[in-house]
């Protein structure tokens, strides 16, 4: 029998909980979430980023990291709902020197104080998995996103049973500490699988062929948002 679903804290708000998430190496998936982003703007034909929405930008390392490349980018909204995060959020980009405007927000990604069709870029990695209810932040994703906007969201893939969260723990948190790795196994017990996804996508607009598996544990939606304006 597959694994069921089982949710887990939407927020992660406790200094505990966004210093070890911080702590642990995120170096090496956050490099290829933004080698991917920009694979989309290339085949976009694009040369900005422009406006970019990150929906659970967490301690902002994506944004951070986006910023780091050759690439222009107008502004980053780093949305979260955990103050924590968005405190140490605030505390990277004092320390990074990158003149290009990163703006913590404080919001829920349900409900987020963004205009409609806004964004040239929304952006999303593992905030999906939080939510009870993804629907509506996938709805909402789709809101603020403009016309021939990127929209790129990834995030865990559901395993099919406890031996394959129990590797995956093994495998990618063996070295963190016993906090982060029981956080990393309640975000695959979380997660959702490709077929849930697609279905979610399907209900709200866009094309379900968008998602696909793209690692042994992450599932992706990378698309551009095609509607008249």
């Amino acid at each position: 029998m597959p694994l069921a679903r089982t949710l887990e804290p939407e927020v992660m708000d406790t200094v505990e909980e966004a210093v070890d998430y911080d702590n642990m190496d995120h170096s090496g998936v956050n490099a290829l979430f933004v080698d991917d982003l920009i694979s989309l703007l290339v085949e976009k034909r694009g040369e900005s980023f422009g406006r970019v929405v990150d929906v659970g930008a967490g301690t902002a390392l994506i944004p951070l990291e986006l910023l780091a490349r050759d690439v222009s980018v107008t502004a980053i909204l780093a949305c979260d709902l955990s103050f924590e995060m968005l405190r140490l959020a605030a505390q990277h980009k004092r320390d990074e020197s990158s003149s290009a405007p990163l703006l913590p927000v404080f919001c829920d990604a349900k409900r987020m104080p963004i205009a409609d069709r806004s964004a040239d870029a929304v952006i999303s990695n593992s905030i999906i998995h939080h939510i009870p209810e993804p629907l509506t932040v996938f709805q909402e994703m789709k809101r603020v996103a403009a016309p021939n906007s990127l929209f790129f969201v990834r995030d865990l893939m559901r395993p099919e049973s406890e031996e394959r969260v129990e590797h995956f723990v093994s495998m990618y948190a063996g070295e963190e500490n016993t906090h982060s790795q029981q956080m990393f196994r309640q975000s695959l017990h979380a997660a959702l699988t490709v077929p849930e996804v697609q279905e979610m996508l399907n209900e709200c607009g866009l094309p379900p062929e968008w998602v696909s598996a793209t690692s042994d544990r992450h599932w992706t939606v990378r698309g551009i948002v095609r509607r008249p304006h």
